[in-house]
């Protein structure tokens, strides 16, 4: 198989993510492509130190680091990687992928609390018990894509922010499918102001997708769905009354000035 990783300034994270990775494969195995774009760190450095190809750009984007290391790939299937969460699992992922019928998989993500102040660590709790029915192939960090599927996704479109939304959105029922046997550790924001950051992102990509003719989900969360996961025990009195208030400042904040930004979040970067 082989992966793609676009990494921008992950020098903090990316070793020990490929070392985890690659944990347990045969020399040769893996064909791993680290896409180091418009990096000012020693990523490409310490990508090449945990013995993959390297091809570094000063273009900046995932979009463009994601279609230079596609180019360079010689086989399928093919994960599709971020460079600050670690992956486990890949032979399960790789099991999942062969079964009839299914074009793209990923594993499922373990939120990594780490840090994290306690009005975020309820609102990360709180939000992941939403989505998780329904998450699939977004928000993992990672997906796998077969030969058939790759034609479905690829060539991305230009400028594409939430490639993972879209990878999602291309495949229906059976055809994509979570491995519970296949692990991403993802690290969380660990402040509310850079919570409300990433969220800006979210809402741009999530336009964008809609604009596409892919939305990221059929309906969007609502009151209703945040009630009734307190209802079934899943989310306590103070988790809700967090959620909730960090929800309308996420609300509010789409109408700040400069609350529309965009920027990788590094509270989440420190090594673990």
């Amino acid at each position: 198989m082989s992966v793609v990783v676009p990494a921008h300034n992950e020098e903090a994270v990316i070793g020990d993510g490929l070392r985890r990775l690659l944990a347990g494969t045969r020399p040769g195995e893996v064909e791993v492509i680290v896409v180091a774009n418009a990096c000012t760190d020693r990523t490409a450095e310490a990508a090449r130190a945990a013995g993959v190809r390297v091809i570094e750009t000063e273009v900046p984007g995932k979009h463009h680091a994601l279609h230079l290391g596609d180019a360079a790939c010689a086989v399928f299937p093919r994960l599709y990687l971020d460079a600050d969460v670690a992956l486990t699992g890949l032979r399960a992922l790789l099991e999942a992928i062969a079964r009839p019928g299914v074009l793209a998989c990923a594993p499922v993500p373990h939120w990594d609390l780490t840090g994290c102040g306690p009005v975020v660590r309820r609102v990360h709790r709180t939000h992941d018990r939403l989505i998780a029915p329904t998450r699939v192939l977004a928000g993992a960090g990672a997906y796998l894509l077969s030969e058939e599927g790759h034609r479905r996704v690829f060539p991305l479109p230009d400028g594409l922010l939430a490639d993972d939304g879209w990878v999602h959105a291309a495949f229906t029922g059976p055809e994509r499918t979570a491995v519970p046997e296949a692990v991403t550790v993802v690290r969380q924001t660990r402040t509310v102001r850079a919570h409300l950051r990433r969220r800006a992102r979210v809402r741009r990509g999530n336009r964008q997708l809609a604009a596409l003719g892919r939305p990221a989900s059929a309906r969007p969360l609502g009151a209703g769905d945040l009630l009734g996961l307190a209802r079934r025990g899943g989310a306590g009195p103070l988790d809700v009354a967090c959620y909730a208030a960090v929800m309308l400042l996420d609300k509010a904040s789409a109408h700040w000035p400069g609350g529309s930004g965009w920027g990788a979040d590094r509270t989440s970067r420190a090594a673990s």
